[in-house]
């Protein structure tokens, strides 16, 4: 009898969570879609900065080879 007692009170505390969750998971996407954009862009900004910084060594290094 505890254990149905117990599976009840998981479902009455879990079924509004997951529902709530449901509803709210395209908001969060929505809020997240510009970070994600930014992270995007910086990270081709970084690599492009990367490139830059070792060009003079792949060159050195492609006329000695």
């Amino acid at each position: 009898m505890f254990t149905l007692v117990l599976w009840l009170l998981l479902a009455v505390v879990s079924l509004p969570l997951a529902i709530l969750a449901l509803l709210l998971w395209p908001l969060v996407w929505l809020v997240s879609l510009p970070l994600k954009l930014v992270g995007i862009t910086l990270r081709g900004v970084f690599e492009l900065l990367t490139t830059i910084v070792t060009l003079p060594a792949r060159l050195l290094r492609k006329s000695s080879g």
